[in-house]
């Protein structure tokens, strides 16, 4: 899974400074535009007088590309791009050569990413599409080439500090000039060469996106297709009408993470469930599965909540261990509630109806809260003895305290599901509601600097998925034009029979794809596969939809490498090895919560049938 890396010393330069305010300024900018075009656009219609912005939806597709780029080249500049953190466990004076040598590969990949998106801008100039608003979509395209030069350089400029490291990663510039002048591809297995020398940067540390981009890439040019079906497939999320809600709500959430609505939060349901043994394990439980299903599965709820929460369990009693397991279990387990960004995606990228699966996943969902909960409750009866009574006067106090924040989902999923507003009008009155609660009700949040920041925060964590998602895209095109959903299809029916094997062996490599893959790559790499085989065996879209969530969010606890586990050693200070002890029972539990949902699937289409 990917992990964020903290901003190394020889990326403040002073000189720089200006650069990067401007760059922040940019991202922020674009986030408010792509909030406010769709709260006009949702305005007008209400108010009976139609479009108030002719254009604006396809304008607002187009500045999340933007979002993409600008957030891609901050998350490379401040080295928070997504990778494997599988380079941690090298030994200290490897880790410099291992940055160095992947870093070369991935400036061969932004080269080859940048000069189709030149190319591609160029056909587009020719063609004279518009946008909106006199804007050309080849102004939008040509953004892509730049973009992809500037997270090349930062790859370099962040693998080491010394001048001769970095001229040895920019060196990987002549590797595709010198394959783009090779005349006999056959004559050396160049694919092979390629493909191990990608895999073995992925483990190195390179970010995920140059991964996927450069196998599409080397898989493209091997079949003497131009290079420009890469950028091609990226500029193509542009055409999603839905893409804008990922960045928005991403907002949102960033907002109520910032702002006091955690400890609100956190004090409503530790009031109302507190006086159950093990109270302040099941409080810990619901706060982190709420914030998740605004946050999305990227570790924001492990960063904002685990400080304020693990004090809190220690304090009562509850052994570290068990505490530090607790948390980062639940740093994603909301994940298949609404508005789950993970859901959105993978809705909109298998053409399976969002309603029903967010309606498909609260029963799953809760299950999956009750199972870690009961273990709390298990723990709660050793560890908090002096077990305290409901007030009913302070569960209402805290109740009005935070009612602003309680009522915001019945806000979001009744717009959506009455049809008053679309899932992306929906995911901008997030924000502004998110906005007007922490800034101007409870004056939580300062706009001259929290603000600023958790925008440009947000920006660096859209902006790394996003590019991973275009680039997962253009690798998604070339296995369906290699028929390889088709040719994985005829080989699992000649030899699995049973459904329920096939069951079973799609959790096994859905777990192996969860703790080595981010979830949004995986929807956008995975999904084409299985897609077809879960046809083929009769499993309904929307079960199929719900297992693969629940699988990839139990693959963000799975050693070595899930998500979950480096966030909660970065955000505590706890060695790897602790955090990997700490999560063993709860990896259990929800590895038989997954095994309830696949084969009882009328836990999904309860509701939904």
């Amino acid at each position: 899974m990917g992990e964020v890396v903290a901003t190394p010393t020889g990326n403040t330069d002073t000189a720089a400074r200006p650069w990067h305010r401007a760059e922040n300024a940019l991202a922020g900018a674009l986030l408010a535009l792509t909030a406010l075009l769709p709260l006009a656009e949702g305005a007008g219609r209400l108010a009976g007088v139609g479009n108030l912005i002719p254009g604006s939806i396809p304008l607002v597709q187009h500045l999340t590309l933007l979002i993409a780029v600008v957030g891609g080249a901050i998350a490379a500049r401040d080295r928070k791009l997504l990778a494997l953190s599988t380079a941690t466990f090298l030994p200290e004076r490897f880790k410099e050569p291992a940055r160095v040598a992947s870093a070369m590969v991935g400036v061969s990949v932004c080269t080859c990413l940048a000069y189709g998106s030149w190319t591609f801008a160029m056909v587009e100039r020719e063609a004279g599409d518009i946008v909106a608003f006199g804007l050309p979509v080849w102004v939008f395209v040509w953004a892509m080439a730049p973009g992809f030069a500037v997270l090349g350089l930062r790859m370099a400029w962040t693998s080491s500090p010394s001048l001769a490291g970095r001229a040895i990663c920019l060196a990987g510039v002549i590797v595709p000039v010198a394959l783009a002048s090779w005349e006999s591809l056959g004559e050396l297995p160049l694919l092979q060469y390629g493909a191990l020398a990608l895999l073995g940067s992925a483990v190195l540390g390179m970010p995920i996106f140059a991964v996927i981009g450069g196998l599409a890439a080397l898989l493209f040019w091997y079949e003497y297709t131009p290079v420009t079906a890469v950028p091609l497939a990226a500029y193509q999320l542009s055409g999603q009408p839905l893409l804008p809600a990922i960045p928005l709500f991403t907002l949102g959430g960033y907002i109520l993470a910032e702002g006091g609505a955690s400890q609100r939060l956190v004090r409503v349901f530790s009031t109302w469930l507190g006086w159950l043994p093990g109270g302040l394990a099941v409080t810990t439980t619901v706060a982190f599965a709420f914030f998740t299903s605004f946050t999305g599965a990227s570790g924001v709820t492990i960063l904002s909540l685990g400080g304020l929460i693990l004090p809190v369990l220690v304090k009562s009693r509850y052994s570290r261990e068990f505490s530090l397991g607790l948390m980062t279990a639940s740093g994603s387990i909301g994940l298949l509630f609404p508005p789950s960004l993970a859901v959105i995606l993978y809705g909109v990228y298998s053409r399976t109806p969002l309603n029903e699966l967010f309606l498909g996943g609260l029963i799953p969902g809760c299950l999956l809260v009750a199972l870690v909960a009961a273990w709390g409750v298990r723990h709660g009866r050793i560890a908090e003895r002096g077990q305290r009574k409901f007030e009913p006067a302070q569960a209402r106090a805290a109740m009005r305290e935070a009612k602003w924040e309680l009522l915001l989902p019945l806000v979001v999923i009744g717009g959506i599901f009455s049809g008053i507003a679309t899932l992306v009008e929906a995911a901008a009155v997030t924000v502004l509601y998110a906005f007007v609660i922490e800034c101007f009700v409870h004056h939580d949040l300062s706009l001259r600097t929290g603000l600023p920041k958790l925008a440009v925060e947000c920006c660096t964590l859209v902006g790394g998925v996003l590019l991973i998602l275009g680039v997962a895209l253009g690798f998604t095109n070339y296995l369906i034009d290699a028929q390889v959903p088709d040719l994985a299809l005829e080989w699992v029916q000649s030899h699995i029979e049973s459904k329920l094997v096939f069951l079973l062996a799609l959790n096994i490599l859905l777990l192996i794809v969860g703790c080595m893959m981010d979830i949004f790559s995986a929807i956008l790499v995975v999904v084409p596969l299985i897609a077809p085989m879960a046809a083929a065996y009769g499993v309904d879209p929307v079960h199929l939809g719900i297992i693969f969530l629940a699988n990839l969010e139990l693959g963000y606890l799975t050693p070595p490498v899930g998500m979950n586990l480096f966030l909660a050693s970065y955000r505590f200070g706890i060695p790897l090895t602790k955090v990997y002890r700490s999560v063993v029972p709860f990896l259990l539990i929800l590895f038989g919560g997954v095994l309830l949902i696949t084969y009882l699937p009328f836990l999904t289409l309860a509701l939904v049938r």
